[in-house]
């Protein structure tokens, strides 16, 4: 795709407002760093090469292995690939097949995960919107000690207009989706953190860098605030480490998996 083309996109996309953002980055927070160069950063790229007219691409996916961490699971996620038919074995080709949990590693939730009659209803991850699942995107830094609370969330400052969040937490710092074993100590939203992001904020995107959204304490009622409206998109077990707060083109793509209320997700950040 050219650069003309693709700026094109990107500006019919950028629909949240340049004024209040920019106000932000000005300050130049921890969490909207200065300097950042919206025209250049967000418009007119083009992604060849394992670049972006230029400008890195970051896979913000984690590897799906035996080893990493899964819901639940002091073992981890375990075999889930197996070679089927094998050319050592006299197939004509090689063909695996594969068996793992709808809600894997990198992955995202479609409001039939928590509401029965969402599922009833068909609400499944191949009725999310690609619109959300695309386009600029804001990288905060959590306070380290905390919870996603609303006092948390009131004091990152996001503007209004931004629609698309990726909350780095100390799950990163402590490598938690690196361990094969699941941790419930994780970083994540508490219901009033998740209330006050629904009533305060234009966000229709969420994601995190473990396997949940909502903290363990918290788990059921923070998922039922956040996608009861069916407008949010929870995105989870995002790959965080080595990413500057900022902002950058998002770009993510789950699996039409029809009836499932979960997919893996590969995401990546255009800077």
């Amino acid at each position: 795709m050219d650069g003309k083309r693709m700026g094109l996109i990107l500006s019919f996309s950028f629909s949240f407002s340049l004024s209040a953002v920019a106000f932000a980055i000005a300050s130049g927070s921890a969490a909207y760093p200065s300097g950042f160069d919206f025209d250049s950063g967000l418009c007119g790229t083009t992604v060849e090469g394992g670049s972006a007219g230029g400008r890195r691409i970051m896979d913000i996916s984690h590897a799906i292995k035996e080893d990493m961490p899964s819901w639940d699971s002091a073992d981890g996620l375990g075999s889930f690939l197996w070679l089927a038919l094998s050319m050592r074995n006299g197939s004509l080709a090689n063909n695996s097949v594969m068996k793992l949990p709808t809600h894997t590693g990198t992955h995202v939730d479609s409001p039939a995960h928590v509401f029965q009659e969402y599922h009833d209803a068909g609400y499944d991850v191949d009725t999310l919107d690609l619109h959300t699942l695309n386009g600029p995107a804001l990288l905060v830094d959590v306070p380290r000690d905390k919870n996603i609370t609303a006092m948390v969330m009131e004091s990152l400052s996001i503007p209004k207009g931004v629609k698309r969040v990726l909350f780095r937490t100390l799950n990163t710092d402590r490598n938690l989706m690196l361990k094969r074993e699941f941790d419930t100590s994780y970083v994540g939203f508490m219901k009033d953190g998740a209330q006050w992001l629904v009533d305060n904020t234009d966000i229709k995107l969420v994601g995190i860098d473990y396997l949940s959204v909502a903290a363990f304490d918290d788990l059921i009622p923070s998922h039922l605030v956040l996608l009861k409206s069916k407008d949010i998109i929870l995105v989870e077990g995002l790959k965080l480490d080595n990413v500057k707060p900022g902002i950058y083109s998002l770009h993510c793509l789950h699996l039409r998996l029809i009836g499932a209320e979960g997919s893996p997700i590969r995401c990546i950040l255009i800077e």
